[in-house]
């Protein structure tokens, strides 16, 4: 049984990994990788192969793997519903130094200003849970610290572009990466 949650967390998250390194050149639009983007995609390879190792090297609790993997599985949901809504938006990357073109409203969008980060925040939480390692938790802090920095840095841009009006209106009834449902 330990053998099989260790492939099936490892293959998921392999999968999920791969889905995020699709939108690289699949979904997001700019003209090139900004440093923290690149910064990110080193501690996503650095994050895999450190949880990688710690799935077949460490013991994990069969219901917690469990728990994990649901997490990453949602996670991954998330992900493509954003991808879905936001297709047609040519979204940048994350620290592109260029002003936004358009506000997406819809999909998760419509509870949430940033649902791509809070996917990777729950994808990287999930697999930290899989593991069963407190030291999992130091490259999530990491993703905390470069996700919501790289948040905030794209509602600036908001706030700085045409679109301000229209964005601090939608801003006020939405989540941050937390979703809201309350749609006042």
């Amino acid at each position: 049984m330990e053998f099989m949650l260790d492939l099936a967390v490892s293959v998921v998250s392999l999968l999920v990994v791969g889905f995020y390194t699709w939108s690289l050149r699949g979904h997001f639009y700019s003209p090139k990788m900004a440093t923290g983007a690149k910064l990110i995609s080193a501690v996503v390879i650095a994050t895999t192969l450190f949880f990688l190792y710690l799935a077949w090297y460490e013991h994990q609790v069969a219901w917690v793997q469990i728990t994990g993997l649901v997490i990453e599985i949602c996670a991954a949901a998330l992900f493509w519903w954003a991808v879905s809504a936001s297709r047609k938006a040519r979204l940048r990357f994350a620290f592109d130094p260029d002003h936004p073109d358009s506000i997406v409203t819809t999909g998760p969008y419509r509870y949430l200003r940033h649902p791509f980060y809070t996917s990777y925040l729950m994808f990287w939480s999930g697999w930290a849970i899989a593991s069963s390692s407190t030291w999992a938790v130091v490259p999530v802090i990491a993703f905390v610290i470069i996700y919501v920095s790289a948040a905030l840095g794209e509602e600036k841009k908001f706030s700085k572009s045409p679109l301000a009006p229209e964005y601090e209106a939608y801003r006020r009834k939405t989540g941050f990466l937390i979703p809201r449902f309350d749609q006042r």
